[in-house]
């Protein structure tokens, strides 16, 4: 059996690990130096990949992407609640043409940039053109243009119904049309939000400072550090007491750092395989799509029968996460008929009906040919390689034959048209699922993974269509399962979701990390959506 469990660093190889950075800790340090003398900072460790390739330009990226987050230099016209339903920042109030084709937005009247400019309906309808035309982060395509129709009032012509357009509306920060330039903007942001960059540091850190005239409720603390290192850099300026919230993973959560107690915060950060659901073939690029194997939506149930997500949990993940069934566990357009029980016998079963049997090495065999699955998954990614090579064991009690291979994302998105590939999903819309689910005008087929089925296409477009987004989430659910078709095991299931991976950070002891609302996909600026109501108990 090839079981891969988390690693323990030994201490010889930690007291390796310190020796190599001590000429590297200098603004960490200082850092400190700073949160010691104040009791309103904090000082927050972050993997490399979060810090802004492009600055603090939401018109590239920051505040959405792979990552989205609340961006904190700018506001935003709508927020996320707790419960992922809508709620208000910059907007006072929202409505929608019978149509869905026009949208009106009433902003608040009494907001002013950092620079003491007032915020008008003006910048809002400037910002949104401005990502519409310059964003290759984010899908604008719904949006015809913005208008402002007075100070307080800006109107959104869609080119299609968009009914999650409030969603998008929580992750783009306004820009100030009177002195932005997008070839300074992202180093030297102008915004109204909660925090302004006091200093960035390219490759170390980001130093935020509270908005003495923010519009809301004052921040409780007052300065943020953004420390940006690799995880062992991390748990190590955690164990030297150097920062106050360290992220981490389940490699070292077997571990104790004085004075620091491990949080895990639930996410809907979900790793999950595509199945191609259609036989091998080549597509008009000359790419290899869809598998013979998999292409049998009898092999595709026994494959999501025979997982045992909590073995996975306990084994691979130190027990800090939870079963995934689907793209969007715990959200509110999630449909409970995506839960399905571990059930090897029925996967057996399964696998008989479909003509693989079980052959004497322990492999099953159909018309001469061996039942396999060449596995990939992103390289230097260990804990996604941990699941995969558990996976794999679990597949092999089943008889089926798994090889496994790291390969970069630049190789990934076409070799996952023939082969399963571990994914990382989970975001704060309904989007996500169309992006994996729908089926593309030109290729016929959904973008990720071979796949198609008209009923669930439609159950997403009248989604979109829908005047109210709360009622949407019904039409979301459908699209999952409607009690004859969907994307579940009962369905077509072109895809098997493992596991949501809880987010592990080390937390000062008297430090109060103020409630989180279930994290996304990507481990980073979603722990400090709220930064500004953490405190340091007295």
């Amino acid at each position: 059996m090839r079981r891969f469990t988390a690693i323990i660093l030994t201490a010889g190889l930690v007291a390796g690990l310190l020796a190599g950075c001590g000429g590297s800790t200098g603004s960490m340090e200082n850092a400190g130096e700073s949160q010691v003398s104040r009791e309103d900072s904090v000082i927050v460790a972050m993997e490399p990949t979060a810090e802004p390739e492009t600055g603090f330009d939401p018109a590239f990226g920051w505040g959405a992407g792979e990552h989205v987050h609340e961006p904190l230099i700018q506001s935003t016209l709508t927020v996320t609640n707790p419960d992922l339903t809508i709620g208000y920042d910059l907007a006072t109030d929202t409505s929608v043409s019978e149509d869905g084709l026009t949208w009106t937005v009433t902003i608040r009247g009494d907001v002013k940039f950092t620079d003491g400019e007032p915020l008008t309906a003006g910048d809002v309808a400037f910002t949104y053109n401005t990502v519409k035309e310059t964003s290759s982060v984010n899908d604008f395509t719904m949006l015809d243009r913005a208008e402002a129709l007075n100070d307080t009032t800006v109107v959104f012509h869609m080119t299609r119904p968009f009914s999650i357009w409030p969603y998008t509306m929580a992750a783009v920060g306004i820009l100030p049309e009177h002195t932005y330039d997008s070839r300074t903007y992202g180093t030297n942001p102008i915004g109204s939000g909660r925090y302004m960059l006091k200093q960035w540091d390219q490759g170390q850190q980001v130093i935020l400072e509270a908005n003495p005239d923010y519009y809301g409720e004052a921040p409780q603390m007052k300065q943020v550090t953004i420390l940006f290192m690799e995880e062992d850099a991390a748990f190590l300026a955690a164990q030297a007491g150097q920062v106050d919230v360290a992220y981490t993973s389940a490699t070292y959560s077997d571990q104790n750092i004085d004075g620091y107690e491990l949080a895990a915060y639930e996410t809907v950060d979900n790793r999950g395989f595509n199945l191609p659901a259609v036989p091998e073939g080549t597509d008009e690029e000359g790419r290899q799509t869809g598998n013979d194997f998999t292409s049998d939506v009898r092999v595709r149930r026994a494959i999501n029968l025979g997982i045992d997500r909590q073995e996975m949990i306990d084994h691979v993940l130190n027990g800090y996460g939870s079963p995934a069934y689907s793209a969007c566990d715990q959200l509110p357009w999630y449909s409970e008929a995506s839960e399905v029980a571990y059930d090897p016998k029925e996967a057996g079963k399964l696998l008989d009906e479909a003509g693989w049997r079980m052959g004497p090495d322990g492999v099953r065999e159909k018309d001469g040919v061996k039942a396999s699955l060449n596995l990939l998954f992103s390289a230097g990614d260990s804990v996604r390689q941990a699941l995969v090579e558990d996976f794999a064991d679990q597949m092999e009690e089943l008889g089926i034959a798994c090889t496994t291979e790291g390969v970069g994302w630049d190789a990934a998105y076409d070799r996952a048209l023939a082969d399963p590939l571990l994914w990382g999903w989970g975001a704060h819309t309904p989007m996500e699922l169309y992006n994996i689910y729908h089926t593309e005008e030109k290729s016929g087929s959904a973008r990720y993974s071979p796949y198609g089925n008209e009923a669930v296409d439609a159950y997403m477009d009248q989604a979109l269509a829908s005047g109210d987004l709360e009622e949407s989430y019904a039409l979301w659910q459908k699209a999952q399962w409607d009690g004859t078709t969907g994307v579940t095991q009962e369905g077509d299931v072109p895809w098997v979701w493992l596991v949501n991976i809880d987010h592990l950070y080390w937390v000062r002891d008297g430090l109060r990390v103020a409630e989180q609302k279930i994290h996304p996909h990507g481990h980073g600026w979603s722990v400090v959506n709220n930064v500004d109501q953490w405190s340091w108990e007295e």
